[in-house]
């Protein structure tokens, strides 16, 4: 190596293109997790989502809908609370995950916000959302807007999540639902299904190299580092 005189070279790892290939060693269904951002008894994210699922299963996913009614507002109780516990266990079982919440103040709602900020970039060892990857969605009261998707999808970002380019923004989502809770045919209808066929393909093709995906050089360069005080302090 050249002119690169603060690069560690013994942890550079050059792109392979034959360790992006899929080899399909998964043979489970792929694993998503829908999140919604309402508690209210008709809650048209709940509905969205619950939407959003039915497809997911019909393209082939494992789908599990995770409940925040009864969830405590971070900090408010112990990481050990039984609803914490639910939350992050389903974010170490998700290959992949739906983010569903209404817009409210332009913003997303402080239900789903509360859900994300119980989950830490590491449990341990292990970072429950990086290299997952994430569908995005909102409903709202009014006319279209993308105020909450666009804050879910720089959430994700944050989370180390792969966030598909296609996104789902349902206004007056109060006219799409009928009686029963099922969306109604329409061209909004139309595109959540193009996001949740478009979710399982990334999550196929994705999970297979997600390790090897965001595999990072700083952090190669943090654990030899760790690594080598470990052996020396071994030495004294």
């Amino acid at each position: 190596m050249t002119d690169l005189p603060n690069l560690d070279p013994r942890c550079v790892d050059l792109p392979d293109t034959d360790r992006l290939a899929v080899t399909r060693t998964f043979t489970h269904e792929p694993r998503i997790l829908l999140l919604y951002g309402s508690i209210r008894e008709r809650s048209y994210s709940r509905l969205l989502t619950q939407e959003a699922a039915r497809l997911l299963r019909h393209f082939g996913a494992d789908a599990r809908i995770f409940d925040p009614s009864g969830l405590p507002l971070p900090d408010d109780a112990p990481a050990e609370h039984p609803k914490v516990q639910e939350l992050r266990e389903l974010m170490q079982w998700s290959e992949g995950q739906v983010w569903c919440s209404p817009e409210r103040h332009g913003a997303m709602t402080a239900v789903f916000k509360a859900q994300i900020d119980w989950v830490p970039l590491a449990l341990g060892a292990v970072r429950p959302t990086q290299g997952k990857t994430l569908a995005v969605m909102q409903v709202s009261g009014g006319s279209q807007s993308f105020n909450a998707v666009n804050q879910l999808r720089v959430l994700g970002r944050w989370m180390r999540m792969f966030t598909i380019p296609n996104q789902s923004s349902v206004p007056k989502a109060y006219l799409e639902f009928d009686d029963d809770g099922r969306m109604k045919p329409s061209p909004y209808y139309d595109r959540v299904v193009d996001v949740m066929e478009e979710l399982v393909k990334f999550t196929l093709l994705l999970r297979e190299r997600a390790d090897y995906l965001v595999d990072r050089y700083s952090e190669r360069k943090e654990s030899a580092e760790a690594l080598s005080q470990r052996v020396n302090q071994r030495t004294i």
